[in-house]
């Protein structure tokens, strides 16, 4: 490696030489144009030649003719996280029905993908979504401000019976499982393509990017089972009062773990994700006291009030892990201290 002066032009233009054997290696001649391209890390890459845009990759799936709506619908899932533009699905002319409405279905549930062809026996689905204006760091705020929201309802709603509100927590888990699916798809993006050096921290973290968004993922099944719960069970006199506070204790607890986990996560903020991580000892006495209260109740309540608070602390500890992994990104993009 080699030091090169920067130097200005005209005020305005900053200038710097190129080495003259690798100009000769590549037959340049003045005139000729060069392409630059501003990685992830801040370096800038220089090209003789234009990068050549990569092939669509293209899945083709043959549907079976027992196949049931669960199977397809897991099979086209994994060829978007895996990547693939295209999806094809061949079919025999009497399954047209069948697999149109899944693929629909499909084009609902996640981001991007939309039917393109369709033909008698065939049908082809593109990925149309745009990394780049949905990044790995978006899609991670994205879910921490809906899967808290969720949080924050579903024990509203069992609280203070509100079937509707219930409803809407479980309708807006889709929108976590979109955005995990995104996610996903875009580490698998990364690795495909083969990233160089210059890459190398931006694909550690988009790895751990992955990680937390399996945990929100998670926190959010968490705030749904608990809204399901709530649609399910409504007591003749009510909830204790004493109950009632102490769930809404252990919620905004949760809460406050997982907002502090992931500020330190976004800040790469050591201190306060160790913080997080040691506030757990405190809602774990929390969820202790809870199952306690709820241990003298009976039948179905007993049973219900249990996966609530089994759900509390579920929260907390996958919210505890989001601030471990806020170390470890913290750790990796830290600049390296000259010697």
């Amino acid at each position: 490696m080699e030091g090169r002066k920067l130097q200005v032009a005209g005020g305005s233009t900053y200038l710097v030489s190129l080495p003259r054997r690798w100009v000769l290696n590549a037959g340049l001649k003045a005139g000729d144009t060069l392409f630059l391209e501003t990685e992830g890390d801040g370096s800038v890459s220089v090209r003789h030649r234009a990068v050549e845009k990569p092939a669509i990759r293209r899945k083709i799936f043959e549907e079976k003719e027992a196949e049931s709506r669960e199977h397809l619908l897991r099979k086209l899932v994994g060829a978007y996280i895996s990547g693939f533009g295209l999806i094809e699905v061949r079919f025999p002319p009497d399954r047209g029905p069948f697999v149109r409405r899944v693929t629909r279905e499909f084009c609902r549930l996640v981001t991007g993908p939309e039917v393109i062809e369709e033909h008698r026996n065939a049908l082809v689905i593109q990925d149309l979504s745009d990394t780049s204006e949905l990044s790995s760091d978006k899609c991670l705020r994205r879910m921490h401000l809906i899967v808290r929201a969720m949080l924050e309802d579903a024990v509203q709603a069992l609280t203070n019976p509100d079937p509707a509100l219930a409803q809407d927590v479980a309708l807006r888990d889709q929108d976590v499982d979109r955005l995990y699916w995104m996610v996903s798809k875009q580490f698998h993006v990364l690795h495909i393509q083969g990233p160089g050096n210059s890459q190398a921290k931006e694909s550690m973290g988009i790895h751990n990017h992955l990680l937390v968004a399996k945990l929100l993922e998670r926190i959010g099944d968490h705030a749904e089972r608990i809204a399901r719960t709530a649609t399910t069970m409504e007591p003749k006199n009510g909830f204790d009062a004493k109950l009632v506070k102490d769930l809404e204790e252990a919620s905004r607890s949760a809460v406050r773990i997982l907002d502090k986990a992931f500020h330190a996560l976004v800040t790469g903020d050591i201190d306060e994700a160790n913080e997080t991580i040691d506030e757990r000892d405190h809602h774990q006495k929390l969820i202790d006291a809870l199952f306690h209260r709820v241990a003298t109740k009976k039948g179905e309540e007993l049973l219900a009030m249990g996966v609530v608070v089994d759900s509390l602390g579920r929260t907390a500890s996958y919210a505890a892990d989001i601030a471990e992994q806020a170390i470890d990104l913290a750790v990796l993009m830290e600049p390296k201290k000259p010697a």
